[in-house]
């Protein structure tokens, strides 16, 4: 399998699981407060990360690198569990998916300007389409929505791609794995004592479904997700793999409606169709 290739297959893995995400986070801050949630996820996965690095015996990145390393842990280990997990206090999982349709534009976007790629003018046209229509829904709003859970939202978006961005440039040198585990490990100092102290007062009360999606999050959605998803981008390409995120909402939707019981209207489904029609389009272009 060639390395292209073989980012497309990595890329694909890491949206899998990813998809998970925003269900399980719904499922979870029923039980959890957001901030508590936040904080263990990521203290689980630094832990565990922290215990690999060991085993592994792997080397210490450089003094260099410790800057690239907290955007990323400020992107995709605070930022984007935080800021999705206020977001779902106030809109459905399956309209907040919707919004993943605006990462592989900000992926992209950071992939230009930390990456040093240089996609095509049409590529762009076609990922900004993307994004009006998801923008456009937005507005819109359907029966769930929320302007401070759009906010929250859109927020995320940004801060994820700028960590999406800067793990896979960082994936080229110090290796998949070993980024978003530097990245939990710094986070752990912060991340630790910050989940003791927002604990719940009696666990007694937490369900079995709150347990499982912390587990799931803490482990999947933090740390094995992206052993794939930043060895995809980094052999693949930022803007080009990235693109794969369009595929996220169909499966987040499907668990939505699964797992949830949230309706899934035929308008979420056709601006996730569009918005799909118009990545695979991107993708020809990104290189």
């Amino acid at each position: 399998m060639n390395q292209a290739r073989s980012g497309w297959v990595n890329g694909f893995l890491g949206v899998l699981i990813f998809s998970g995400s925003l269900p399980a986070t719904r499922l979870a801050i029923a039980d959890f407060d957001p901030l508590f949630l936040t904080f263990c996820r990521a203290a689980i996965a630094g832990a565990l990360a922290g215990a690999l690095l060991l085993l592994f015996r792997q080397p210490r990145p450089a003094r260099s690198d410790f800057f690239p390393l907290l955007i990323v842990a400020l992107g995709v280990v605070v930022g984007f569990p935080l800021l999705t997990a206020l977001a779902l206090q106030y809109v459905t999982s399956a309209h907040a998916i919707v919004f993943i349709g605006l990462l592989p534009l900000s992926t992209a976007i950071f992939g230009v300007i930390r990456g040093g790629e240089r996609p095509r003018f049409a590529f762009w046209l076609f990922s900004i389409a993307g994004s009006i229509l998801v923008a456009g829904f937005a507005l819109w709003q359907d029966a769930s929505s929320s302007a401070i859970g759009d906010a929250f939202m859109l927020a995320s978006i940004v801060i994820c791609g700028l960590g999406y961005a800067e793990g896979a440039r960082l994936s080229r040198r110090l290796g998949n794995w070993q980024v978003i585990s530097w990245a939990l490990v710094l986070s752990l100092p912060n991340m630790l004592p910050l989940s003791i102290y927002y604990r719940p007062g009696s666990w007694a009360a937490i369900g079995d479904p709150a347990l499982f999606s912390l587990a799931y999050v803490s482990l999947f959605s933090m740390l094995i997700g992206f052993v794939f998803w930043y060895r995809g981008l980094a052999q693949g390409g930022i803007a080009a793999v990235g693109q794969l995120q369009l595929l996220q909402p169909f499966f987040g939707l499907l668990l939505a409606s699964i797992f949830l019981k949230e309706d899934v209207s035929f308008a979420l489904i056709a601006v996730n169709m569009a918005v799909v029609l118009c990545v695979a389009s991107a993708r020809r272009f990104a290189g």
